[in-house]
């Protein structure tokens, strides 16, 4: 059963959704790829304590790591690259070819950028880590605004 509820951040309101008690999205108003709102389920405001108080702690530059379970739906492929970004470190990027390389594809970075795209859990799977090969920001689903902000907010350029 699907549940969520809507807080407040840096980034403007966030829409948290659960799949049994477990999140299974995080997404951005305006954010590209986001579902309809009627696939959220009923809302819920007591749900995500655990979820919350680690997005508070990682806006107030408290937490470098996320440690909440998480119910990523996607094709193995997905899943793959959104477990691959797990692994970037806070304040640091990669490109979709260090990605790709990473999987074990040097020619997967455009499949790369694809899933990357389609990352259904924002921040907490840091999606908005990955430049482009020359290091200059590229696609977003959350904006090229949100992207840059939370990349400054994480190299310490920028603290709310």
């Amino acid at each position: 059963m699907k549940q969520h509820m809507v807080i407040d951040s840096p980034y403007g309101p966030l829409t948290l959704v659960a799949d049994d008690g477990v999140l299974c999205g995080l997404y951005m108003v305006g954010q590209r790829h986001r579902p309809q709102e009627e696939t959220f389920g009923e809302r819920d405001d007591t749900l995500f304590g655990e979820v919350t108080e680690q997005l508070d702690a990682y806006f107030a530059g408290e937490l470098k790591e996320f440690t909440v379970e998480l119910r990523l739906a996607g094709t193995p492929f997905q899943r793959s690259v959104w477990d691959r970004l797990r692994k970037i470190p806070y304040g640091e990027t990669r490109s979709y070819g260090e990605l790709a390389e990473a999987l074990g594809n040097l020619g997967a970075s455009r499949a790369v950028g694809l899933a990357n795209g389609r990352n259904p859990i924002g921040i907490i799977v840091p999606c908005h880590r990955v430049v482009g090969a020359s290091g200059g920001l590229t696609g977003y689903g959350g904006g090229l605004d949100r992207k840059q902000r939370l990349l400054d907010f994480e190299s310490g350029a920028a603290l709310f």
